[in-house]
């Protein structure tokens, strides 16, 4: 088997230049990918979503793998639908949704058209909201949503979206506390 070293070695005599220039990116470009693959891509979102009823008692839950994202708008946003997603498939019609970014939460309450890249997320978020019964769109500080991130950075080490009725994963339980504290 050659190594990349004797590789490169015999390229050099035989390639020129310019050639040799385009081999080296490709090789890079191939490199790069292979360590997508198996080492995970570095701005893999994960979403994470809690359901509580009126009382503040935990009805469902949810950690879903998510793609790359390019920012954290991008993000906020898919994580927005997977949540409002998984709510109306675990049968709840009436929601309070809350984020903690609030130019994504003020897109959403817009219920606007929007020509942005995420248009089309976007787009899909006020067509799930408008079928609900009822909804109110809430900011909320970073504090009284730990619960969600923290179901979200589980989730970007899981290989199979997880769902939860009734309850939540225990890596999740001191910061369903520390919300419940928050918002007294």
């Amino acid at each position: 088997m050659v190594d990349m070293l004797q590789l490169m070695e015999y390229l050099m005599g035989r390639v020129e230049s310019h050639d040799m220039e385009v081999v080296l990116v490709q090789a890079w470009l191939i490199w790069n990918q292979r360590n997508r693959v198996v080492h995970g891509a570095l701005n893999r979102s994960g979403f994470g979503a809690v359901i509580r009823n009126e009382k503040g008692e935990v009805m469902a839950a949810m950690a879903a793998k998510g793609l790359e994202v390019s920012c954290s708008e991008e993000a906020e946003f898919l994580a927005c639908r997977k949540a409002i997603e998984f709510a109306i498939d675990a049968g709840f019609s009436e929601l309070v949704i809350e984020g903690d970014n609030s130019s994504v939460m003020k897109v959403v309450s817009a219920m606007q058209e929007d020509y942005s890249l995420l248009g089309n997320v976007i787009g899909d978020i006020h067509h799930l909201v408008r079928n609900l019964q009822w909804v109110r769109i809430e900011c909320t500080r970073r504090g009284g949503n730990r619960v969600a991130h923290e179901l979200a950075q589980f989730a970007k080490n899981i290989s199979q979206d997880l769902f939860w009725m009734e309850d939540v994963p225990p890596i999740v339980r001191v910061a369903l506390l520390q919300d419940a504290n928050f918002s007294d």
